[in-house]
């Protein structure tokens, strides 16, 4: 009823008795499927239903508007582009049809494509890089020949030419006469030597020895003032072949610095009966290289003033205490002293390029050569066993030899034992060099062959003259020129004079 007392018109209510009727039964569970599956698939009928065409196509229809790729995978950074050759072109299938644009709106397209992450490896074959190692230039064709070659298929360069060592390297058995060969060592006379002229066994080690041995070869050089320096140290064919050590020792040392700087070359050559001569010849260049290092300022003064008798004296002195030391380390080894000991012979060359004066000292076995106008000089006389003590002789060109016989040397402070025999000859020369002369100190193993076999020096002579001094390589190769009978120890130090 209305506020004025009106009854409503019946149809007013039938819309809300119809809603909220209280008498109408409950509609209970539905039968029909209703899961998220079921209604897409009804969203998707009713969508296609809504945009499907309620024609039919014209049998000529106009042509569809081009359908542009997305701009996103247009271009791929990490994927070259190539062009299609016409054979790909021929064997490639059809592309489909395009889809009108409402159809691609309700059907879903493929997934876009997904740019990888920094840290990620590229997909697909790999671009340029950005620091590309250059090809190597091609090399030129060759001339076109008179006569077209027959045809056949192309082949492409091998690449392995590109790397090719050079020819001096190609033959290992080059001879070695200059010119960039490898150096061979080499066997002069009718016949070789009985052992090979490689190393075969090696000295037998302990783990209490091993600060004891001694390598198989050693080389060295330096270049100072005028002249250069090669030496080199050799391991006998013999002791090769049967597993025995160097008995020789080498040492090439510079003390000081600039033009008052010294430089030593000590050869030492142990005796081939002792066990330990290796170590005694090892030990006389340590012990007259620390000697010689004490007094190097005082003795390169001398040596560029030319005071030949005060270097004498002092050279005598270092000499005879090296050789103390030596006797005094045979007798804490319990051994004669002829067994430890070793012959021992120094060059003393002034690094001044004003100063071309060489000091030779030394004592025992050995050789001092030099080359001059394509003739080797023996600079060590043989001198008679009853010769007088302090005999001076002039050499050629001025040169004096100096040798002291019967010396006796005062007894050792580091043993208590007797007073030690008289010391061995100790030999002293201080000559002058002059440009294109070869100097060379050896020890016996070289000096032997270069007294007894006329073929050694003139080989030597032909190899060690102009132009001037080999490599290191080529020296160490001359040095090792082998003669049958001589399979000692060779140890050697030359001295090109510019």
């Amino acid at each position: 009823m209305s506020q004025q007392g009106e009854k409503p018109a019946a149809h007013e209510d039938d819309w809300w008795r119809k809603l909220y009727d209280e008498t109408a039964p409950d509609t209970g569970p539905s039968s029909a499927p209703d899961s998220l599956d079921d209604r897409f698939d009804s969203v998707s009928d009713t969508v296609s239903e809504t945009v499907e065409p309620e024609f039919e196509p014209d049998p000529d229809p106009e042509p569809l508007p081009e359908v542009r790729p997305d701009p996103r995978t247009a271009w791929d950074p990490y994927r070259e582009q190539a062009p299609p050759s016409e054979e790909s072109e021929s064997k490639a299938e059809p592309e489909p049809e395009p889809v009108p644009v409402a159809t691609q709106a309700a059907v879903p397209g493929p997934r876009s494509t997904v740019f990888p992450a920094p840290w990620e490896a590229p997909a697909g074959p790999p671009g340029p890089r950005t620091f590309a190692v250059p090809k190597p230039p091609e090399p030129e064709p060759p001339p076109a020949p008179l006569t077209p070659p027959a045809t056949g298929p192309a082949t492409a360069p091998d690449p392995v030419a590109l790397h090719e060592l050079p020819p001096d390297w190609a033959a290992s058995d080059a001879p070695a006469d200059g010119g960039g060969a490898r150096p061979l060592v080499d066997h002069l006379g009718d016949r070789p030597p009985t052992y090979d002229a490689e190393p075969a066994a090696l000295p037998a080690a302990t783990s209490e020895n091993l600060d004891a041995l001694v390598p198989d070869t050693v080389l060295d050089g330096a270049r100072y003032g005028t002249y250069t320096l090669r030496a080199a140290s050799v391991r006998g064919d013999s002791a090769r072949f049967r597993g025995e050590p160097r008995r020789d020792a080498l040492l090439t040392a510079r003390f000081g610095a600039a033009e008052s700087a010294l430089v030593l070359v000590a050869v030492a050559g142990g005796v081939r009966a002792g066990e330990g001569a290796h170590l005694a010849a090892a030990d006389a260049c340590r012990w007259i290289g620390g000697a010689v290092a004490r007094s190097h300022a005082r003795l390169s003064e001398d040596i560029r003033a030319g005071r030949r008798a005060d270097l004498k004296s002092g050279l005598h002195r270092l000499t005879d205490r090296t050789y103390g030391k030596l006797r005094a380390r045979a007798a804490e080894l319990g051994v004669e002293p002829g067994e430890y000991t070793t012959s021992l012979r120094c060059l003393l060359l002034s690094a001044d390029p004003d100063c071309r004066t060489r000091v030779f000292f030394g004592v025992g076995s050995g050789g001092l050569f030099r080359l001059r106008d394509g003739l080797w000089q023996d600079l060590e006389p043989v001198i008679p066993e009853e010769a007088a003590s302090g005999v001076s002789e002039e050499g050629p060109d001025g040169d004096r030899l100096t040798m002291d016989l019967q010396i006796t040397t005062p007894p050792s402070p580091y043993s208590d034992g007797p007073a030690p025999p008289p010391a061995e000859l100790f030999r002293f020369r201080a000559s002058v060099a002059r440009p294109g002369d070869t100097l060379l100190l050896c020890s016996n193993g070289l000096a032997e062959p270069m007294r007894d076999e006329p073929e050694l020096p003139d080989e030597l002579a032909e190899r060690w003259g102009p132009p001037g001094p080999p490599g290191l390589p080529a020296f160490l190769a001359d040095t090792q020129l082998r003669i049958k009978g001589y399979a000692d120890d060779r140890t050697c130090a030359a001295v090109w004079e510019a």
